[in-house]
């Protein structure tokens, strides 16, 4: 099986270039192997829940997690619970399904779909980020659990990068044949039969440490972030799992807490300004209702929609290069 880290070396000179300023081998190894282990498995009886953005069109398939350290998606003194999330778009006799979950969640995940989609419906899956577990784990399980149409993925041969089902571990096993159709930079791709299906726009997400994809749904003014967004948790297990304006107590500062005790260490002191142009063009392009992340609660209502993002334009600008220096961060420390 091809490792999905065989880019590490382009992908962490790219964060050099960011910031512009030299980092030795090891610190640059260590950093990476800190932020991308993976986090332990999550207890699968938590709780699980589908929850309706648009009847008959759009679907959130939310499972619980366990924080309290237990995540590397979340800072390490982050405690309560937070929820896996894939999206099930629904078209015709076609279905779309955005990332697949923790393999913890896996039973529960296709108890989710199967009750939403007629026999007969072509399902494929879409991992918004192809070289990270909460993306990839259960591409397998579906395709046996499923007529799984096709995998979408930025490399050629996706069933080597989603080979994590119990079939592969077993001796002599094969990895199992699987329709990959290649993605791009930015492209429209449909849910049904091109030029007749659901429109939607894929592209490379503004702010990204690994290949990761954004994807906006106009049928429904959805815009699916993966990773980003993603900074909503709860101190129970039974959510809520929506967050929409008449509740939300979010600021700049939670925001900034959140990026620099994660993936996102290394906004400060980096060239935050082009970063911030980039999400602007998204933000001023589409017209979003829902912010769809790949993990924690998800953001309803254009209001709140326009005000995380305005908090997250706020934070990278007070990160820029211009205003603070970059520095090496131990993955232990807090910010």
């Amino acid at each position: 099986m091809k490792s999905p880290l065989k880019n590490t070396g382009r992908r962490l000179q790219s964060l050099i270039d960011f910031h512009n300023i030299p980092l030795g081998r090891a610190a640059m190894n260590a950093r990476f192997e800190g932020d991308h282990a993976a986090p332990p498995v999550p207890h699968a009886a938590l709780g699980s829940a589908v929850h309706t953005l648009a009847e008959g069109r759009l679907y959130a398939l939310q499972n619980v997690f366990e924080l309290g350290g237990r995540a590397s998606a979340y800072p390490a003194d982050a405690d309560g619970y937070s929820v896996c999330n894939c999206y099930l778009l629904k078209e015709g006799n076609r279905a779309l399904l955005l990332d697949s979950g923790l393999a913890a969640h896996a039973g529960s995940l296709i108890s989710q779909i199967a009750s939403l989609i007629d026999p007969g419906t072509r399902l494929s899956v879409y991992p918004l980020r192809i070289n990270e577990f909460m993306s990839v784990c259960n591409v397998e399980a579906l395709a046996d659990a499923f007529d799984l149409e096709q995998c979408y993925s930025s490399n050629a041969d996706a069933a080597v990068w989603v080979d994590f089902g119990a079939r592969s571990d077993k001796p002599g096993a094969k990895v199992t044949p699987l329709k990959t159709t290649m993605v791009k930079r930015s492209q429209r791709l449909y849910v049904g039969d091109e030029g007749a299906g659901r429109a939607l726009e894929a592209f490379q997400a503004p702010i990204r440490l690994i290949g990761t994809r954004w994807i906006y749904d106009e049928a429904t003014r959805t815009l699916f972030t993966s990773d980003s967004f993603s900074w909503e948790w709860s101190q129970h297990a039974d959510g809520p799992w929506f967050l929409n304006e008449e509740n939300c107590t979010t600021t700049a500062a939670h925001v900034r807490s959140f990026l620099l005790n994660t993936r996102y260490w290394w906004l400060e002191g980096g060239d935050t300004a082009t970063l911030r142009r980039k999400l602007a063009l998204v933000f001023n392009q589409y017209d979003i209702e829902n912010l769809a992340p790949g993990y924690g609660r998800v953001l309803r209502g254009r209001a709140l929609v326009r005000h995380h993002y305005r908090l997250l334009d706020e934070v990278l600008a007070g990160l820029d290069k211009s205003l603070v220096a970059a520095r090496y961060v131990d993955r232990d420390e807090l910010r």
